[in-house]
């Protein structure tokens, strides 16, 4: 096929079947930790080290759950590294980044999600 025709049966495929790109982002804190003496210790958070790490295009038609299941999925390394897929944008300069966990976060239009052990939570 030529160009113009990709080009056109591309446009038609996104008509047919619009798409969204939802944003993942990892979270880890560092922990500053202080010795009063032998027996005590404090540990205190130091500072929100989020980043976002990918954007994963999924339907558009597809409900809130489904987009967030297919976030996880995406951004997780079972066979092969996980910002291999094609339906992922990487965003981190370094090539490699862990898989999506708990305490991570998928962003959808304005609304934050928040991975817990056992679903998600909207963040407020």
């Amino acid at each position: 096929m030529n160009k113009k025709l990709d080009a056109l049966l591309d446009t038609l495929e996104d008509v047919k079947n619009p798409k969204e790109n939802v944003s993942v982002i990892h979270f880890s804190s560092a922990m500053k930790t202080r010795r009063l003496d032998a027996s005590t210790v404090i540990h205190s958070e130091v500072k929100d080290n989020s980043r976002l790490v990918a954007f994963v295009e999924v339907d558009k038609s597809l409900s809130i759950e489904e987009k967030l299941d297919i976030a996880y999925v995406k951004t997780n390394s079972i066979d092969e590294a996980w910002w291999d897929n094609k339906e992922v944008t990487a965003m981190f300069p370094d090539k490699s980044c862990r898989s999506t966990s708990i305490g991570d976060m998928v962003l959808i239009g304005k609304v934050k999600y928040k991975c817990e052990s056992a679903g998600w939570h909207v963040v407020l």
